[in-house]
């Protein structure tokens, strides 16, 4: 009786969460379309070529972050008149990335209400083909190529990660949102996930098509899409960049309801610091205070707080490490992080250089190895489908007794972890940037953000990573390089400070925090931003996308 009425009380929580959501997310629109015509009526007189705005792969119906920022960026644009052209997917595409049902592969995607929520976003907006004199919402909807379909009816999956037609690299243009949305990195061969690549490989075919010939028709001066990593805005900046147009990512930004703009690519977060950059007082103290917050677990990121909770090393765990000479942390990260293209520069993937790792460990009984799965492989809707935890069980791991397994929903103190360590091995994780801030050696094997920069001991070799590994396990001590934690501290410091554009005054966290909704502003305001102005200047000028500070 007791289990009855618990799922019950749960039941009656999830559907009262899901009404709520449902009329804010309607009330949300209403006043997102309402604003929409505001600056519609609004709009002066266009001066010069258009800037195409592309985002189909974050938010279907309810208002996502970088929704968020992307509208408001062309609201901004619009009113200052900039023409801006929206490419906006009215059923543009069989399959796309935030539609797909990754339990049920042949459902179809929700595009009713995907359409009606970009309405509400592109209210009283013309519609056209696409005019050069004014700013216009560009629907394409979805022509199958029966050509295509026929050329990749029979392929494999590792023909169809390597899959061109006519020169444009459609496999690999599909690939990382299809590992993003199966929550894999290693693809299984069989029809569902055929199926589901042939899908990505004809929508994308028939969205570059259709963006090509938009841009043909309206020459912009820039294109601006989110992330550029997911099929459909990776298309699109592949046919702008073959023209020869210069292309604008965005992506969530480090700070709380920040947005992230780089004509680079805005997952590998590519910064430029300046060499003779250096934190002064003032910086160092806005620093530091940021810092102590997140070692305490004070901090969100994309909506999302993972330590609210957190604990420190408990007894039980500090009296097993007294029967081990060191102790060597293992940070790993999320499979849909580690299988950006970028990321997998020596290995081919995380979980080859955990089996590398494993040798290590089975080698050095002396050492106590504490292997942290990310807390994001767990969170809900998201979870991973190929995990550490999964790799742990599959090698049996936990039949070493110089092992300490920490599962994504234990929230002990990795910072507390970090200064009871003699080092730190990560793969891409954001938690080798924080250990070289607090002077720890760190030991790094796939790209990050922070590898841009002299960080954290970065061998790229397989080889040299194990070489590395050896010489620190057995070293009496590690020699960290002073310009580590300077860079480290510099390059945090421009992450939070200096590129995360600010958007607080005008979008807040809804009922679901991975989601957004629009505060009330005057447009004056919006026009007026700081973040405004420094991705016009980004956008228009060539710009770098930086806060000035």
């Amino acid at each position: 009786m007791k289990i009855t009425m618990i799922g019950k009380g749960r039941m009656k929580e999830f559907f009262t969460q899901r009404i709520k959501r449902g009329l804010v997310r309607r009330l949300n629109n209403f006043k997102v379309a309402r604003v929409a015509r505001q600056v519609a009526s609004r709009e002066p007189l266009p001066d010069g070529a258009p800037v195409v705005f592309f985002k189909a792969s974050t938010g279907i119906d309810d208002l996502s972050w970088n929704s968020g920022f992307h509208l408001l960026t062309s609201w901004a644009f619009r009113l200052q008149g900039i023409p801006v052209i929206y490419f906006a997917c009215d059923s543009g595409m069989s399959h796309c990335v935030l539609g797909t049902n990754r339990d049920d592969v042949q459902k179809e995607p929700p595009c009713r209400s995907c359409v009606f929520q970009s309405k509400a976003l592109y209210a009283g907006v013309k519609t056209s083909g696409g005019q050069r004199s004014t700013s216009v919402v560009n629907w394409f909807n979805y022509q199958r190529s029966p050509q295509l379909a026929a050329a990749i009816e029979d392929l494999s999956i590792p023909d169809l990660i390597t899959f061109e037609w006519q020169t444009i690299p459609l496999g690999a243009l599909c690939l990382p949102g299809l590992r993003w949305v199966l929550r894999i990195h290693h693809l299984q061969d069989d029809e569902n996930t055929r199926h589901l690549f042939r899908e990505y490989i004809l929508s994308a075919w028939n969205v570059a098509q259709k963006f090509d010939a938009m841009l043909e028709q309206v020459q912009p001066r820039a294109v601006l899409v989110f992330n550029g990593q997911f099929f459909p805005e990776a298309a699109a900046r592949y046919m702008a960049h073959r023209r020869g147009l210069r292309v604008i990512t965005h992506e969530v930004g480090l700070q709380p309801a920040t947005a992230y703009f780089t004509e680079g690519e805005a997952t590998a977060y590519p910064i430029h610091i300046p060499d003779e950059f250096e934190l002064n007082d003032e910086q160092n103290a806005k620093l530091d205070a940021y810092l102590a917050k997140r070692f305490q677990g004070d901090f969100t990121m994309a909506g999302i707080k993972f330590w609210a909770d957190m604990k420190g090393l408990d007894g039980a765990f500090l009296h097993k490490a007294e029967g081990f000479k060191q102790i060597v942390p293992i940070f790993t990260n999320v499979i849909f992080d580690t299988s950006q293209p970028h990321a997998n520069t020596i290995f081919e993937d995380m979980f080859v250089w955990l089996d590398l790792v494993l040798e290590e460990i089975q080698r050095h009984p002396e050492t106590l190895f504490v292997i942290r799965a990310h807390p994001d492989e767990s969170r809900v809707r998201k979870a991973s489908r190929e995990t550490v935890a999964g790799w742990v069980e599959a090698r049996r791991v936990m039949d070493l007794p110089n092992v300490v397994f920490v599962p994504p929903g234990e929230t002990l103190s990795s910072y507390e972890l970090i200064l009871k360590s003699k080092f730190v091995m990560v793969y891409n994780s954001t938690i080798g940037l924080e250990a070289s801030i607090m002077g720890a050696p760190v030991l790094c094997a796939g790209r990050a953000r922070f590898t841009q920069y002299p960080t954290v001991f970065f061998p790229q070799t397989t080889e040299e990573i194990r070489k590395k590994m050896r010489e620190f396990l057995s070293a009496g001590s590690i020699d960290v390089p002073l310009e580590f934690k300077r860079n480290a501290r510099r390059f945090l410091y421009y992450q939070l400070f200096r590129t995360s554009l600010p958007f607080g005054e005008f979008l807040e966290p809804s009922v679901r925090t991975t989601q957004t909704r629009l505060k009330s502003f005057g447009l004056g305001e919006l026009v007026n931003a700081d973040a405004i102005k420094v991705i016009e200047h980004g956008v228009l000028e060539g710009g770098d996308f930086l806060l000035k500070g």
